[in-house]
């Protein structure tokens, strides 16, 4: 029988009394290796009470043991970093070396954190006015919640508690039920590295769970990362009940490939960016946009695409793993099916992928199309399987043009060896990170992720500096000190500062 996941409230972890349980699944084989409990409205409730008495004593912690909380917690978390990405494979499918990617860049948010004090430094200027000085403070929010998806659970749980405790927050983690026994490692490590009780809750659940904490009084601010679909109603209900929220969507991301790229370079980094974590990345490459003669390459991209082989995380040779679940491998299916019936040329089809010692595991083989417009299905919806299409333009400008008018802006790429190509492509395109001859632009935690237009919900990114605003007010102080020198001319009876 599979364990039940304990969830931790009030610092310690605690068996859930819920009736309903979500299994967790290997996506590999579909065995049941865990089970996640639907946390009750009274766990919900004691997680948030519980952060929230915290929080009265937290934010008076002073800056540098709060940063010194984060450098242990990143140590553990290197130490740990192997136990970590088995982990994260066993209940995902990542291949080992993807799975420590994972939990590599969660880290680097864990070890900006502690930097803490330099990030939550205000302003001050002396004399606004005669003898009149004004500073700015950056002070902690209160309750925080994070809600994370199924296809990073070391990273971007990590994009989220770390920073928002180091402001001097309380944070309350609902992981995806379909992973869910990574983010409750990351918490154990959190504890060992001496987090005080209710700074940080975990709690395991779906939507109802979810909307519990949307609507809580005392939850301050909410950050998402997940569907279209969920993001949108996260970001509608958290502000409807005037709570600050970022919610990161889907996406369509494009490469855009001119015809002086190197060739070699270009095949490699497609391979990599629409293949790797099964296509299950938010800023994994789809559309590959070959502008003029550039399109002469798609044959061999197919050749090179074609070796790719799924796998086992433990197959050291296996190029990805499984989908996540086998709705997720139908919907990718369907779409398959739906592009050949809508006319695009499938230059290569993965929709009967098996592997040798895993029947049941959600396949789905590197499949890649060619004729592909933007009126298709393939092309107006996020895939999230190892599917690319490939479309063919004839300048730069039109690439620009086909790539702006995408309701999503989360991630582009252009592949060239031209200076002025890759200054304008930057400058025009309305894309939020921008890779130039780099197939994935996620910024390093000292910039922010920084997602556009249907990819992003909210004001304020991830990490880097905007999370820091995101998870803090600013107070303006202005202060003046009497002496015993005589009033002047009577009181003053304007708004200006004399």
């Amino acid at each position: 029988m599979p364990r039940t996941l304990p969830q931790l409230i009030d610092g310690q972890w605690q068996t859930s009394q819920a009736r309903e349980l979500i299994e967790v699944t290997d996506p590999a084989t579909q065995e049941v290796i865990a089970l996640a409990p639907k946390a009750t409205a009274e766990e919900i409730e004691a997680a948030v009470a519980s952060a929230q008495k915290a929080f009265l004593a937290w934010r008076e912690v002073p800056v540098s043991e709060r940063a010194r909380l984060m450098l242990r917690y990143q140590h553990l978390l290197k130490e740990h970093h192997d136990e970590l990405a088995e982990i994260l494979a066993a209940e995902t499918g990542k291949t080992f070396a993807d799975a420590k990617g994972d939990v590599w860049r969660g880290i680097e948010v864990a070890e900006h954190a502690a930097n803490i004090a330099s990030l939550m430094m205000g302003e001050t200027v002396e004399n606004v006015a005669r003898e009149i000085d004004t500073a700015s403070w950056i002070q902690p929010l209160g309750v925080c919640v994070g809600i994370t998806p199924f296809n990073f659970p070391a990273m971007i749980p990590l994009w989220m508690f770390p920073l928002a405790i180091a402001c001097g927050n309380t944070f309350i983690l609902k992981p995806s039920e379909q992973d869910p026994m990574t983010p409750n490692r990351l918490a154990e490590l959190f504890l060992e590295a001496g987090a005080p009780p209710g700074v940080l809750q975990v709690l395991h659940g779906g939507r109802e769970q979810v909307d519990a904490l949307l609507v809580h009084p005392l939850v301050r601010a909410v950050s998402f990362v997940g569907s279209v679909t969920v993001g949108q109603h996260v970001y509608r209900t958290g502000t409807q009940h005037l709570k600050r929220v970022q919610a990161f969507a889907g996406a369509k991301n494009h490469m855009v490939i001119m015809p002086d790229a190197p060739k070699d370079q270009v095949l490699s980094n497609l391979l990599g960016a629409s293949c790797g974590a099964a296509g299950q990345r938010c800023m994994a490459i789809s559309v590959a946009v070959f502008v003029g003669k550039s399109k002469q390459w798609i044959d061999e991209l197919a050749e090179q695409m074609a070796a790719l082989r799924p796998g086992h995380w433990q197959d050291s040779g296996a190029a990805y793993g499984p989908l996540i679940s086998p709705q997720a491998r139908q919907r990718v299916l369907r779409l398959i099916e739906q592009g050949k019936a809508e006319g695009a040329e499938c230059l290569l089809d993965g929709s009967q992928c098996t592997v040798e010692g895993y029947p049941n595991g959600n396949w789905v083989g590197p499949t890649l199309f060619r004729g592909v417009t933007t009126k298709m299905g393939l092309y107006r919806e996020e895939i999230f399987g190892p599917v690319l299409v490939c479309m063919q333009v004839d300048t730069l400008e039109e690439a620009i043009a086909l790539v702006n008018a995408s309701p999503y802006g989360n991630g582009t790429s252009l592949f060239t060896r031209s200076g002025g190509a890759a200054r304008h492509f930057q400058h025009a395109i309305e894309v939020g990170q921008v890779g130039i001859n780099v197939p994935i632009p996620v910024p390093l935690p000292f910039f922010s992720f920084t997602g556009w237009k249907g990819s992003f919900y909210g004001d304020l990114h991830a990490y880097g500096k905007q999370a820091v605003r995101f998870y803090t007010e600013t107070k303006t102080v202005t202060s003046r000190w009497f002496d015993d020198t005589p009033l002047g001319d009577g009181p003053n009876m304007t708004i200006q500062l004399k």
